[in-house]
Formats: structure tokens, sequence, C-alpha cells
């Protein structure tokens, strides 16, 4: 979907990556400058990942987990958000918005 709108954008899967440990997986992705499109909330742990400290995060909030959820939601990121515009942001999307976390 991403590829599709213009970005180059690959997957864990497709990167061979699938079971990697949280912090082994976000040290690969911030080494190639990618952002993370991500359902698993404790990447939202600014405190961890604080925003401006990588190229960006994506944090999908669907209200029911699921495949159907999760595209639906990006679907309203790619069409809303100026990620060009926003590099090393957090942005939490959910049915009742998108909240935007920059760096200070």
């Amino acid at each position: 979907m991403l590829n599709a709108h213009g970005y180059d954008a690959v997957t864990v899967r497709d990167q061979g990556w699938t079971g990697s440990a949280d912090d082994d997986l976000w040290k690969r992705i911030q080494k190639e400058g990618r952002w993370l499109v991500t359902a698993d909330k404790g990447f939202a742990d600014v405190r961890l990942y604080p925003p401006g400290t990588h190229a960006g995060l994506v944090l999908l909030r669907a209200n029911e987990e699921g495949l159907e959820q999760y595209l639906r939601l990006a679907v309203k990121a790619i069409e809303r958000l100026p990620f060009e515009e926003l590099g090393g942001a957090v942005f939490v999307i959910s049915d009742r918005g998108i909240r935007i976390r920059r760096a200070p």
C-alpha cells in the first residue's frame, strides 16, 4: 500500500527480520533511515523512542485487532499525513483521530 503511494516501503518479513527483538529491529530500521509503521504499542514509548532521534514512527491503534482494521488506519495515515515534512515525529493513528508528537 505504501509503495503504491510512492513510498519506498518494505516489510519486516521482506527483510528477513521476523521474530527479531524490538531493540534489534529498531536498530536495523534506523540504520536504513526508515520509518516504522507498527501496531506494537511498546514503540510509542517516547522515553525509549523520543521524537527527533529517529526517522519516524507510525503507531496504528485499532479498536479491534485485525488486518482489515490496521489497513484502514494505514490508509487514514497515508491520506492525511505529510510524512516528508514531519520526519522524526511519532504519529498515533486511531479511530478517534491522529496525534503527532514532534521533537522539542
